[in-house]
């Protein structure tokens, strides 16, 4: 079982290589779903996940629907909005009340950030180096008085420890990535979490860069709110994400955007009456993105059978196979690769060689991968092979 975003060494070891050799055939088979790997060898995962063809033919299926059968086929939409919103609980041992869903994570750590009851003088803890979504909206509360206290950073190795030295009586929230983008660095939730409630705070995660990949029990880990698109890990569209709301946290917040699907009686146009959903799906407001969760619900079905603890192993030997194959051609690892850090992404430096270059050169060589930060950002998926592997360290010795 995961504690705090970690895993225990014996979950690496023996066990999960054993695990990954009889499931092999099952990761192949994941694969043939991936029509990316027809041409390229993708690592990029980090920043946009190709869809699997299942999701591709179901925004097709919906698209033919929309054209032939429209409001006739609303029913049938919702209900696979509440398959999805299901599956999307079982990820993070939810209650489904506790699920929105959501366009992206700057949307739902929006609907965090501007329903909160801030008083001026409050303030609200993150890390310096954060991706923009899990910032900007923080630096948008200035206007009512809050403060953004940004906590300094060695390469986005932040822990509650170095929070801790920036909070006071008046810190309300402390907003932290699960998993870093330029690094990967991957935070202990559960640490977050003791500090947060120590001072009568949240905490609130983006989760984009570990959903899917990390397991995440709600139950044990009382994170208070986690937004997450579903674009990268899950194999998902952009467009459909999740926002995850404690349930008793839930009636805390002011719906800032409402509409006709906040209340109760969604779907009931000729009932006036102002009387907001009991669960978080009073922050969806109005339509969903139907195309775009009618997608994400074929990649959460074509995903749930592989055990995210499984999948974390599997991204921990295929990140290894990065690593070395980037030791062996003269690079620096700057990620974490300790078993409580590790993650899906792999950043490096190659003395002498800027990242945009090898990045230009890999993709001329039809090898995907990233630059963030001046590095050489590398984010393989459970589907990712030994050929994807051997593809990219051609590449990357052919401009070093």
């Amino acid at each position: 079982m995961s504690v705090g975003g970690h895993f225990a060494r014996p979950r690496f070891g023996a066990m999960w290589s054993e695990r990954m050799s009889v499931d092999a055939t099952a990761w192949q088979e994941l694969r043939k779903q991936m029509p990316v790997c027809e041409r390229w060898a993708y690592f990029d995962h980090a920043a946009v996940a190709p869809i699997p063809d299942v999701a591709r033919r179901a925004i097709i299926r919906w698209a033919e629907e929309a054209a032939t059968e429209a409001e006739l086929a609303w029913p049938r939409w919702r209900r696979r909005l509440e398959d999805v919103r299901t599956m999307l609980a079982r990820l993070l041992n939810a209650d489904r009340d506790e699920i929105a869903l959501v366009r992206n994570t700057t949307e739902g750590l929006s609907i965090i950030a501007e329903g909160f009851p801030w008083q001026a003088g409050d303030n609200v803890v993150v890390a310096e180096d954060e991706f923009p979504t899990n910032l900007f909206p923080w630096l948008n509360l200035r206007s009512r008085g809050v403060v953004t206290r940004l906590v300094p950073s060695r390469q986005e190795r932040v822990g509650p420890e170095d929070f801790a030295r920036c909070v006071d009586a008046r810190t309300r929230m402390i907003a932290v990535s699960w998993v870093a983008f330029a690094t990967g660095h991957r935070r202990n939730l559960d640490g977050f979490a003791r500090l947060a409630h120590s001072i009568g705070a949240w905490l609130v995660v983006d989760g984009i860069q570990a959903l899917g990949a990390f397991p995440l029990d709600t139950r044990k880990i009382p994170i208070d709110a986690l937004a997450a698109d579903g674009h990268k890990w899950l194999l998902g569209p952009e467009g459909a994400g999740c926002l995850f709301v404690r349930r008793e946290r839930i009636g805390q917040l002011r719906p800032v955007q409402v509409g006709w699907n906040s209340v109760r009686h969604a779907g009931r146009f000729d009932r006036p009456e102002f009387a907001l959903k009991d669960s978080a799906a009073r922050f969806e407001g109005g339509s969903p993105n139907m195309a775009g969760f009618h997608a994400l619900a074929a990649s959460l079905e074509l995903l749930e059978p592989f055990p995210l603890e499984g999948r974390a192993a599997r991204l921990r030997f295929l990140t290894d196979r990065v690593v070395q194959c980037v030791r062996e051609l003269g690079g620096v690892v700057c990620s974490d690769r300790s078993e409580n850090a590790f993650s899906g992404i792999v950043a490096a430096e190659f003395p002498g060689v800027s990242a945009a270059a090898i990045k230009q050169r890999c993709l001329e060589l039809g090898v995907v991968l990233n630059e963030r930060a001046g590095r050489v950002r590398i984010s393989p998926h459970v589907y990712t092979s030994e050929e994807d592997i051997a593809r990219l360290r051609d590449a990357l010795k052919s401009v070093l």
